[in-house]
């Protein structure tokens, strides 16, 4: 039972009587008259389960934009009913203007509307929607939460799809749709030429040869249709924030630049994210939403403090398949991590597929770096000097394996990987 600011009204009211007439026997009879007439109004109300509630499915929405909760209420009795309800979400779901008064006839139905603003990725849940149902008098309220299911699903934003239509059109003049027609060195057959100096004779077709007068040679053009695995790094490494977001977020941003793409360029993708296990898998072949269907594959997706086992992740990858393929590792340049857990499992990556390392840099660091204002500035400047040093030389000796390396901010790692992919595709080394 829930009782209204009314009932200390009330009991104010008894000072009437007490001072017509004083007498402790007055103060105990006004008392049991407030208590008995507050229950009996409380008996009164209309009992909120009887109140029929069911709401709408919401779907999904990219993280920070904005969705609504609508909350169909009716009432099947035959009074009238006035109500308080709160639409509750988990905090970050970021529910606004939940708190809603109803006045419902008999039979009749309304609709509420709760507005909603992700906070964070994946399914976040309503917590349940509290009806509070005053009696007649207004003294006393009946009260119950009810559960009422529901779900919003945030998906990763994926900022970086500003940068997509420039480098679809660098892909474009790559695949000859434009004016400018790449060849160079590859394994897809593009056309017959005669033979100059300079050429390598083992591009000689010499059938072709023995029909014409002059050596034929054989002219190839960078490869399509390739296979691009994606492996997300989703353990502890990957909880650190660059400014205010996760450098898993930053990575996923990435993922989907280059997945969307690979994906216009033909190429099938292949998606992995673990860290001592498989998290998340998924796989397309030239889809155009491809980044809607990365987009809810990643939304549940959260750091992991342990260590990434890069030999389960290195076997699920070549669990996939055998065909050379662009393995792409999104995982931070941590010297310890890349030295310890991924060095040994790379020759047996470089073995079959191209690995392109990409990683989010800290901006944090080099400021720290740069600063000399005090005692404590230099000690720190120190420390994020010695960082920095071993994040280039982990880089240099992934760098040395044969190895890519795409190490940049966060804003600008989507981009940077997404030239990166161009770059191997118009010189043929998919």
């Amino acid at each position: 039972m829930v009782i209204t600011g009314r009932v200390p009204l009330l009991l104010a009211l008894g000072l009437v009587p007490v001072v017509l007439r004083p007498a402790m026997g007055t103060v105990w009879g006004w008392l049991l008259l407030v208590a008995l007439v507050t229950l009996v109004d409380r008996w009164l109300a209309v009992p909120p389960a009887t109140l029929s509630l069911r709401r709408d499915e919401i779907g999904t929405v990219r993280l920070g934009d904005d969705a609504a909760s609508r909350l169909t209420l009716a009432n099947p009795g035959r009074r009238t009913v006035q109500a308080l309800v709160r639409d509750a979400w988990q905090p970050t779901a970021g529910a606004t203007g939940n708190r809603h008064r109803v006045r419902l006839g008999a039979g009749d139905s309304t609709v509420v509307t709760t507005a909603l603003r992700p906070r964070r990725r994946g399914d976040l849940r309503a917590v349940g929607v509290t009806v509070r149902v005053p009696g007649p008098l207004g003294l006393a309220a009946r009260q119950a939460t009810l559960d009422v299911p529901g779900t919003v699903r945030s998906l990763p934003p994926f900022e970086s799809r500003k940068h997509l239509p420039t480098r679809l059109a660098r892909l474009r003049e790559l695949d000859g749709r434009s004016a400018v027609r790449i060849r160079g060195a590859g394994t897809e057959f593009d056309s017959l030429r005669e033979y100059v100096r300079g050429d390598d004779v083992r591009s000689i077709d010499w059938r072709a040869t023995a029909r014409n007068r002059n050596v034929v040679v054989r002219t190839w053009q960078p490869e399509r249709d390739r296979r691009v695995v994606i492996v997300l790094d989703t353990s502890r490494v990957s909880a650190a924030r660059v400014g205010d977001v996760p450098r898993l977020d930053s990575a996923m941003d990435a993922a989907l630049l280059l997945a969307a793409l690979a994906a216009r360029a033909g190429d099938r993708i292949d998606f992995l994210a673990g860290d001592r296990q498989g998290r998340a898998r998924g796989r397309a072949a030239g889809a155009r939403d491809i980044a809607a269907t990365l987009q809810d594959t990643m939304a549940d997706l959260e750091p992991v403090i342990a260590e990434a086992d890069w030999a389960a992740l290195a076997g699920a990858v070549n669990h996939l398949g055998r065909q050379r393929a662009l393995v792409v590792l999104l995982t931070p340049l941590e010297p310890a991590s890349v030295i310890e857990s991924l060095l040994p499992v790379l020759p047996a990556l470089l073995k079959h597929h191209r690995v392109v390392v990409g990683s989010v840099q800290d901006p944090a660091l080099t400021a720290l770096r740069d600063r000399h204002d005090s005692l404590t500035d230099v000690y720190g400047a120190a420390a994020a000097a010695q960082v920095l040093h071993q994040r280039h030389r982990a880089g240099e000796i992934l760098r040395a394996l044969g190895v890519d390396v795409v190490d940049a901010g966060a804003e600008a790692l989507p981009p940077a990987l997404a030239d990166h992919y161009l770059a191997l595709k118009a010189r043929g080394l998919l």
